[in-house]
């Protein structure tokens, strides 16, 4: 069988903005390597800080949405799998998918449970504990329905696998755990990260555009920050991230030691210098990218129980979970002045990203699913009626409504 893959983007992936950019790259090297003909496709504006994918070979195509020149496009490309960037994706070009390419494998890459990030961040907004009141909510419906039409999703978090089977009801043949996948960290490149006393200050880090790091860093200026600094008065915190807003960067004060940075050209570097990580999320969803690149560099982290979701299983964690602000504020401090208790939680990281983000490991694993969907596709359909019925009525409804739009642009 050819080896067809079109992947559609959300975005074009920026792999030094945002962890799904760092989750894009992975899987188009994953596939790369397993030789499939990669194209790429968006429909939004590329920004300055996009990967370049035409220097790895891959053509970069710009697609209209509720334009018929895509059913063209995919006709001639008639692509082996499909791959959608989000739930958002699947609805917009899904249906021109199934019925171009009936016999090309769905493939839904989640990044994370958007459903689960908007019900945290209006639990949140509301001051109330979550629950499913606030889980089972619009995005719900949409993104459950989105992963049903799909033959196969990507989940990045096993906490997002339980909540999926558990709550929803999804059928666990319609999804697939594929956390970070990751290169093992040698014994070498351990022994060449900065130690201990080659480091100073705090660092936190993160997309400004996701609502989830912009609110942890307003948390850390407002609350967290001042509890550290009464102890540790000349240290600072360098706060980094792409998109910074104003409202980002007035929360700047070298005065009370908390810098805004803006974008990091190079997070490794940023990160080997840092002492300890500070990652203090109330909401949220997915595996945080910051985290991992903390354990990669070798830089114990303080962070919530949401910003730990699905990172570390039954293993040691690479510092601190604390979701009270005076005991965060303390770990920090103890983590930031203990060199024993610093070395043993840098050791704990590299651990967790060998053993658990092991990315042989989950590529071959990838690879042996995709194939038995790829060999069982008609059966998996046949089997999954709820698919079936919602592919459907999105045929009769999402169809129409977007040639309507296009004939109305048209008319514009």
């Amino acid at each position: 069988m050819y080896k067809n893959l079109l992947i559609i983007g959300f975005v074009w992936p920026e792999p030094q903005s945002s962890a799904a950019g760092s989750r894009m790259m992975q899987l188009i090297n994953v596939f790369q390597s397993h030789n499939y003909n990669i194209t790429f496709a968006s429909s939004c504006s590329k920004s300055d800080n996009a990967f370049d994918l035409g220097r790895i070979g891959i053509p970069q195509i710009n697609i209209e949405l509720n334009n018929s020149s895509f059913d063209d496009f995919i006709k001639k490309l008639n692509p082996s799998i499909v791959l959608f960037d989000r739930f958002m994706m699947e609805e917009q070009f899904g249906w021109r998918v199934a019925e171009h390419c009936p016999n090309a494998l769905r493939l839904l890459d989640t990044e994370d449970l958007h459903c689960l990030r908007k019900g945290r961040h209006q639990a949140f907004k509301d001051n109330k504990p979550f629950n499913d009141a606030y889980l089972f909510n619009e995005t719900a419906k949409r993104e459950i329905a989105s992963i049903y039409r799909c033959d196969l999703s990507l989940i990045i978090s096993e906490a997002e696998m339980e909540i999926l089977q558990r709550k929803f009801k999804v059928d666990k043949s319609l999804l697939h755990y594929l956390p970070f996948m990751l290169q093992v960290i040698s014994s070498e490149t351990i022994n060449k990260v900065p130690k201990f006393k080659e480091r100073q200050h705090f660092i936190s880090i993160g997309n400004f555009l996701h609502e989830p790091n912009y609110n942890s860093v307003l948390y850390l200026k407002e609350t967290i920050w001042p509890l550290i600094q009464q102890q540790l008065p000349k240290v600072e915190l360098h706060v980094y991230g792409a998109y910074a807003s104003q409202k980002v960067n007035q929360l700047h004060n070298k005065k009370e030691g908390f810098l805004i940075k803006g974008f990091a050209v190079d997070v490794n570097q940023v990160m080997q210098n840092a002492k300890v990580c500070l990652a203090p999320l109330q909401f949220g969803a997915g595996l945080k990218g910051k985290l991992i690149d903390a354990m990669q560099n070798g830089t114990p982290c303080v962070t919530t129980t949401i910003g730990a979701e699905g990172m570390f299983g039954d293993m040691e964690v690479n510092g601190f979970i604390e979701d009270n602000p005076e005991q965060f504020a303390d770990k920090a401090v103890e983590l930031y002045t203990n060199k024993t208790l610093w070395q043993e939680k840098q050791l704990n990281g590299f651990k967790v990203v060998n053993e658990r983000f092991n990315k042989k490991h989950f590529q071959s694993k990838f690879f042996e699913v995709l194939e038995e969907t790829i060999q069982q596709l008609y059966s998996k359909r046949l089997n999954n009626f709820t698919g079936q019925m919602l592919q459907h009525h999105t045929l009769q409804s999402t169809k129409y409504m977007s040639r309507w739009i296009e004939e109305k642009n048209k008319t514009d």
